[in-house]
């Protein structure tokens, strides 16, 4: 697809062929109906110093950066502002346009050019317009959206899993060090059962996660069974056996 930004390039050293509809929500468009959203876009130069937009103002467009550079800040409640982040091209900015459709949620922080800037940015008011006269992009925009929320949702459950994985062996060490016989290499055996109800109730999860998260344990060489003997590896045991 031919990005309409592209007229504006004479000039520019630092162009970014990164467009408006390279934006995730618009994935699943078929290329002329990338071409509408990129007709719908509006284009403008900003000059050193100006502001994109102000923290707290209504927060109805998002911008993809052509051009230039752009610092975000924010400003805290004692009066100090703090640089949050610098934006190149082909970086995007204002990505809470879809939060909420119904209110004026606003912008975070505030985005000031720190060189003259070229920015594509698309509305609010424009992706609603762009719905009502091409329902079909907004089917494909829902899945999308869906897709992005599943993907979020299992990444979520992937970083869960890992950290629950580390309380339940930081519990088992813990209580291995305290009432087991410690072994060579930083190893303890426990000789007394702990149930996998106990070690929900220890670490504020389901059974059924729990004995996952035991057989993960013992897969990774953190934990093993010696008859009625459960012995738990600390990271230097582990190192030692070679798991």
């Amino acid at each position: 697809m031919s990005c309409p930004c592209d007229k504006l390039k004479e000039g520019c050293q630092d162009w970014s062929e990164y467009c408006i509809g390279n934006l995730w929500l618009f994935s699943g468009l078929e290329p002329h109906e990338l071409l509408n959203v990129a007709k719908k876009a509006l284009r403008r130069h900003y000059e050193a110093g100006e502001s994109v937009f102000l923290q707290g103002e209504p927060a109805k467009s998002i911008f993809v950066i052509k051009s230039g550079q752009i610092r975000l800040s924010r400003l805290m409640e004692n009066g100090t502002e703090v640089m949050m982040d610098i934006r190149k091209p082909g970086d995007y900015l204002g990505e809470y346009l879809l939060n909420d459709l119904e209110s004026d949620y606003g912008y975070p922080v505030s985005a000031w050019c720190q060189t003259k800037v070229v920015a594509c940015s698309f509305t609010r008011k424009a992706f609603e317009e762009l719905i009502l006269e091409f329902p079909a992009v907004g089917l494909k925009v829902i899945k999308t959206m869906a897709g992005r929320i599943a993907s979020l949702t299992g990444r979520l459950e992937a970083m869960s899993q890992v950290r629950l994985e580390e309380k339940i062996h930081a519990v088992l060490l813990n209580v291995a060090r305290k009432h087991g016989h410690k072994r060579s290499g930083g190893s303890y055996a426990l000789d007394f059962q702990i149930t996998h109800e106990d070690l929900g109730f220890l670490v504020g999860a389901h059974r059924v996660s729990v004995t996952r998260i035991m057989k993960k344990l013992k897969a990774a060489g953190r934990i093993d069974n010696e008859g009625k003997l459960l012995v738990v590896h600390g990271p230097a045991a582990v190192n030692f056996t070679g798991h």
